[in-house]
């Protein structure tokens, strides 16, 4: 990577400074320049929240709390939260219940703690917090701050009233994505956003400095196609909790999503409208068999434009980038709902295909030939139920389970209420694989003997019901928990956190389990790690309170829902 710093200039702004050698690529701020990007947080006005509501959506009368509404609502549909996404809920909360649905649990003060104790400082402001505090293991690439992994975090202390570090976190993040990166020869696109950034402290010279990955010190050497969508979230769930627009109107962050954006837009060869994407470019970021179209992107990317679409100014130049949005979003969202949804009617299709079709008018579009059919998904699909499968390419459809991309398709309505409907009734009714003893299986079913040695390449630390391939990671509680609110099904979250409270804190908040039941802690799991401790905070909150979800969650677009044509499980 080209070594670059920058420096403050007269007028305020910040330029590139070539410095020589061949160290590693750092991104010192000056002072004047850290405290005008990271000034404190105007006073909230409330008719600018309503503005904004009213942009994004249209505003919807609630004539009582939502959290007390909510529990007595018989009709397990999506539509039960669609008024929720105006809402939001600010103040410290204490863990002390305001519902009266369950009692705080005596750890709740302990992940507090232990949440504060990874909080990363940059010259006196808090940035983001570390990945994971344990001393026992070498710290690796675990003392950074990664994108991905701040976002539980930064959702817990919105939730408790402290926006600072997201705003700080948000503006960090911005300015590292305008520096120029390169892998060996290679230049990246100017809108990727960092996977991670480390502070770095000189002793000497008693100064701070950012060191920032763009995957060039990755496993694999991959770039995080998942950082800029976290980013955009992240974005919009800032402006939500506070009500404030001027961060997001700041044209360094209108910049920074529109680069984003042109990134993802761009055109080329593809015929379709899904993110062509390499193996280990997400959370899943070892090989693991997700290169393509995997879903987890794709959920992603729906999210993202969606919220982009929110947070873009109408003016000249966001106005373009606003026609390219809508038009993908329509085409995603009808591919994505036709192609890669799957319930039993729509199996017994699958199982019933004829290959080798030509022309338009074809029925098998991707030509899968029934014989890959994976013989676990037939005993896996249930009467009633549904998912997203993990990929679909030519000639290829990975059935794999994989929550992180099922939830997002629920949160930012990339499902229908009926197929989150169905999503819920497969977890139910596949409990002791998708969740067993801890949840939540990041995946399922594990990769075994031959297949696993050829998909992974033999990785040592991605073994069966380990890590990726079908490990549990606690994590994912907070994803749980808002999908089964907007589903309107919030006893599948509350059974799920019953199970997690009983061990996370007794075993150290490890980073993942190990078994078919995630019943033992993960043989390369880091201790203490930090988005197991605020994904457990952000679900315990978010039950507690579910006007949270607002923050977190689109309601649907009705001009993008599609005549389905395929199955409908739910009405079996």
């Amino acid at each position: 990577m080209t070594p670059s710093t920058v420096e403050g200039t007269s007028n305020g702004l910040v330029k590139p400074k070539e410095e020589e050698g061949s160290a590693p690529s750092l991104f010192e701020i000056d002072d004047s320049d850290l405290l005008r990007l990271l000034e404190k947080p105007r006073t909230l006005n409330i008719e600018r929240k309503r503005s904004f509501d009213e942009r994004s959506f249209s505003e919807m009368s609630i004539s009582m709390s939502p959290r007390n509404n909510f529990y007595k609502t018989s009709e397990h549909s999506s539509r039960a939260f669609d008024n929720l996404d105006g809402v939001y809920s600010p103040g410290r909360w204490t863990g002390t219940p305001r519902s009266g649905y369950f009692e705080p649990h005596p750890i709740v003060g302990e992940a507090w703690e232990a949440l504060r104790r990874s909080l990363v400082n940059f010259r006196g402001q808090p940035v983001g917090t570390i990945a994971a505090l344990d001393n026992s293991s070498e710290e690796l690439n675990y003392d950074q701050v990664f994108v991905r992994d701040f976002v539980p975090s930064a959702l817990a202390f919105l939730m408790n009233g402290e926006p600072d570090i997201v705003k700080n976190f948000l503006l960090k993040t911005v300015f590292l994505q305008s520096r120029e990166k390169k892998v060996d020869n290679f230049k990246l696109g100017e809108g990727v956003m960092p996977a991670s950034f480390k502070v770095l402290h000189n002793p000497v010279r008693n100064t701070e400095t950012i060191l920032a990955d763009y995957g060039e010190s990755a496993i694999g050497r991959v770039a995080p196609v998942d950082s800029g969508f976290w980013w955009i979230i992240l974005l919009r769930a800032y402006t939500k909790s506070t009500g404030d627009t001027s961060l997001a109107e700041r044209p360094e962050i209108q910049r920074g999503i529109r680069l984003i954006m042109t990134l993802c837009l761009s055109e080329g060869f593809d015929t379709f409208p899904t993110l062509l994407c390499a193996d280990g470019c997400c959370m899943i970021d070892r090989r693991m068999g997700v290169y393509g179209y995997p879903i987890e992107i794709q959920a992603l990317f729906f999210m993202a434009l969606r919220c982009a679409l929110l947070l873009l100014k109408r003016d000249c130049e966001g106005n373009d980038c606003i026609d390219r949005i809508v038009k993908r979003l329509h085409a995603l969202s009808f591919h994505m709902r036709s192609y890669f949804w799957l319930d039993i009617k729509q199996l017994n299709d699958i199982y019933r295909y004829k290959t080798e079709e030509y022309s338009h008018t074809a029925v098998n579009k991707f030509n899968v030939i029934p014989d890959s059919l994976p013989d676990w998904v037939f005993d896996f699909m249930p009467i009633r139920g549904g998912y997203f499968i993990g990929n679909v390419s030519p000639a290829k459809m990975d059935f794999r389970w994989f929550c992180l991309g099922n939830c997002v398709a629920i949160l930012s309505s990339l499902a229908t209420p009926e197929q989150s409907s169905a999503i819920m009734d497969l977890i139910e009714s596949r409990w002791q694989e998708l969740v067993g003893e801890m949840p939540l299986k990041i995946c399922y079913p594990a990769m075994e003997s031959h297949e696993w040695r050829i998909v992974t390449g033999c990785d040592p630390k991605n073994t069966s019901w380990s890590y990726h391939n079908g490990g549990s990671w606690p994590v994912l509680l907070w994803l749980l928990t808002a999908a089964c609110i907007r589903a309107g099904r919030p006893q599948i979250a509350k059974r799920a956190i019953e199970l997690a409270e009983s061990r996370l804190l007794v075993d150290g908040w490890p980073e993942y389990y190990d078994g078919k039941l995630g019943r033992f802690i993960g043989k390369q799991a880091r201790k203490n790690q930090t988005w197991s401790i605020a994904g457990y905070l952000v679900a315990k909150m978010m039950l507690e309170d579910p006007s949270h979800l607002g923050m977190i969650s689109l309601e649907e677009d009705k001009q993008m829902k599609p005549q389905m044509k395929r199955s409908a499980s739910w009405g079996c």
